[in-house]
């Protein structure tokens, strides 16, 4: 019996990229002085199309038929997120916040049930996905606990200038610090060495004709 060809893409390459678009979107949210609805729908629009992307290339360069059911529907979703956030027009601070936690709420759910599915299964990547899907919930909750009309002005002396922090500031910031968390444990999922399958036992003809060798002995 001859085993199926080893795949050149595996499920760490999957967590690599997204977890190279993720740093990429926590970057430039964590380097922008400008935490608007435009600025963060506009990163959030990159981030989500990019890793759709990604989803659906390895949908079929990564997972086997049959198991590509998960890929393909988080791919889905996030490309619509993206889609919906790439229209400027559109940017307001209301459809930040309806549109991604929407997003985080469907897809976190979605990866945490595939997770912990393939738990019982044993496979080692599926940890990963229960992390990822639990922290991206986490997204959506603390979003729903921010209020987009929130407006705080305040004044710092040594800077000797006024302030205003708002929700959608908030919210680009909570955007942008799960980012920053996904990317982190993606990336060290996606570097972490993976255990190596044993090798099955084979048996030859003659085998229980050949002369045993006692131990500590060479053929």
């Amino acid at each position: 019996m001859t085993d199926a060809a080893p795949r050149t893409f595996e499920v760490r390459h999957l967590q690599l990229a997204r977890a190279a678009f993720a740093a990429l979107a926590a970057l430039m949210i964590t380097f922008s002085t400008d935490h608007s609805a435009p600025v963060g729908l506009a990163i959030f629009s990159g981030f989500a199309i990019a890793t759709a992307i990604i989803f659906f290339a390895a949908a079929w360069l990564v997972y086997p038929s049959g198991s590509r059911g998960t890929a393909v529907l988080l791919g889905i979703v996030t490309l619509l997120a993206g889609m919906a956030t790439g229209i400027p027009p559109l940017r307001t601070t209301t459809m930040f916040f309806v549109v991604v936690i929407a997003w985080a709420a469907l897809s976190g759910l979605i990866e945490l049930i595939s997770g912990l599915r393939r738990r019982r299964t044993g496979d080692p990547a599926a940890r990963d996905a229960v992390l990822i899907g639990a922290i991206t919930l986490a997204l959506a909750v603390a979003l729903l606990l921010v209020n987009p009309a929130y407006s705080l002005t305040y004044f710092i002396k040594e800077a000797d200038a006024s302030f205003t922090l708002t929700g959608i500031t908030i919210g680009v910031g909570l955007f942008g610090g799960y980012a920053a968390i996904v990317a982190v444990f993606l990336g060290i999922a996606g570097f972490s060495p993976r255990r190596a399958e044993r090798a099955p036992a084979v048996t030859t003809a003659g085998a229980d004709d050949a002369p045993a060798h006692p131990a500590g002995e060479t053929a």
